[in-house]
């Protein structure tokens, strides 16, 4: 991992703990919450407070997510909303922890000023021992206080309070007032600074799960399902209407079809259209080449175009078929049918602005793996394994490509991959509108190139 750490690629955006105060509560926390100590002056965490150098140093890299369910947390500050979520069991957990910190950010400060808050994110499942257990998933939520029960004190002191006010004899009862000045002595002036945290819980209807090989679980569309990186009858019955496995392209095709969940990249000839494609196209020749070990140290987009004219015979389908949809982008060539039985149909795809968008781009990435730069943006998890598979030279190249191409405009990068990404409405019912732009493998074809681009239109039966 070493090229991607130079260039910021991993372990990048975590946050810094080098104050002695902070490391002291840090290690309290940690104690609190796992019964396990530090002896470290500094480290780095990331949103969930997880340290990969604390990790390291009790070898123990999911000490605060044991069993891969209900996730332990670590604030020390509201910054940390930023920083990265690493070594993610459900997709959702990073979003969770985001929405609970925006929405609480100023209790949490003035929390955070005087102790670290250590939590939990409960789900309404409490074990992952069987794969139909995923499906009690419903909803996750939010438990948190300081270490020393702050928040608890609280709503202790509050209801304190509230008797003091309302019960005739209250000014006489020494014993009341002695635990609410003891209570105070906790919590502060509660006028001034209020302590009480939101009760928040999330809805999990979509999400993925490192569990049981990788689970792409969609209930909220239409017609639901669930998609399994393994083998689908591995996981015996499972209560959702439809089971497929990411071999079954046909099936995931037409899934993402009638949920209207994905469009293609490309609607019609463009610089934009030419430049995305060549980009796609160079990730895999470089697979290719990289994976074959002849991949130079360092090498140019214009040095990897002629590798691939030289290695024209070992490219893969999918490079053919990006060949061909850029023929009819740049050059005006005849638009090529690429359906789902095409090694390339995947690579051609992203996700409709819809909730769902952020898993179905992390379920595309998955599908098209040789796309390395989709699948580091879309799919971490995902992209460190890989990474840990290739030769020394493919890694340098990515580190290098992902370095100067994404990291020095991940705005811009992801826009012009994804489109813009701009505060998302409510989408219209996902029945409402014809299907554009992809045809299934079977489906039903008609030529109106000019309206809807290369892909055609999927016709409901």
């Amino acid at each position: 991992m070493r090229h991607l750490v130079e260039k910021g690629l991993v372990f990048g955006g975590l946050i810094l703990v080098d104050s002695p105060v902070l490391v002291e509560r840090y290690r309290r926390a940690l104690k609190h919450l796992t019964g396990k100590e530090s002896k470290l002056e500094d480290f780095h965490v990331d949103i969930s407070g997880f340290s990969p150098e604390i990790g390291d140093e009790l070898g123990d890299m999911h000490y605060l997510n044991h069993p891969g369910f209900n996730r332990q947390f670590i604030l020390l500050t509201t910054d940390q909303k930023n920083a990265p979520l690493l070594h993610s069991a459900f997709s959702t957990s990073r979003s969770v922890l985001r929405r609970f910190i925006e929405a609480n950010e100023t209790e949490l400060f003035a929390l955070t000023a005087r102790d670290a808050v250590a939590g939990e994110l409960v789900n309404s499942a409490f074990a992952a021992d069987a794969p139909a257990r995923l499906f009690d998933i419903r909803k996750v939520t939010v438990e948190a206080d300081t270490t020393q029960g702050t928040v608890a004190a609280a709503d202790r002191l509050a209801g304190l309070i509230e008797r003091f006010k309302t019960e005739p004899d209250a000014w006489w009862d020494d014993k009341l007032i002695a635990e609410m000045i003891e209570m105070a002595g906790v919590t502060g002036d509660l006028t001034r600074n209020p302590v009480r945290l939101r009760a928040m819980s999330f809805e999990q209807d979509d999400f993925w799960t490192s569990h049981f090989g990788g689970v792409y679980l969609f209930r909220s569309v239409p017609q639901p399902a669930a998609i399994v990186a393994g083998d689908k009858h591995d996981l015996g019955p499972l209560p959702v209407p439809e089971v497929l496995d990411l071999q079954d392209r046909t099936g995931i095709a037409r899934f993402l079809a009638v949920n209207e969940l994905a469009e293609p990249v490309v609607t019609g000839r463009s610089s934009e259209t030419v430049a995305l494609l060549r980009q796609k196209m160079d990730f895999i020749a470089a697979d290719v080449v990289g994976t074959e070990g002849t991949l130079p140290q360092e090498v140019t987009r214009r040095d990897l175009r002629v590798l691939a004219r030289r290695h024209a015979g070992q490219l893969p389908p999918e490079w053919d078929g990006l060949a061909a949809l850029l023929a009819w982008a740049e050059e005006g060539a005849r638009w090529p049918r690429i359906t789902s039985d095409h090694p390339a149909y995947f690579y051609t795809l992203k996700a409709r602005r819809t909730p769902a968008a952020e898993l179905v781009n992390m379920l595309l990435a998955e599908l098209a793996p040789r796309d390395v730069r989709q699948v580091f943006l879309c799919h971490k998890e995902l992209f460190y394994r890989l990474y840990r598979t290739w030769p020394e030279a493919k890694q340098a190249f990515v580190a290098e490509i992902l370095s100067s191409e994404y990291r020095m405009d991940e705005a811009g990068t992801r826009e012009t991959i994804f489109g813009p990404e701009d505060a998302m409405q409510e989408p219209a019912s996902l029945a409402e509108g014809p299907w554009g732009q992809v045809t299934p493998s079977g489906a039903d074809e008609r030529d109106i190139m000019d309206l809807v681009g290369p892909w055609g239109v999927l016709r409901r039966r």
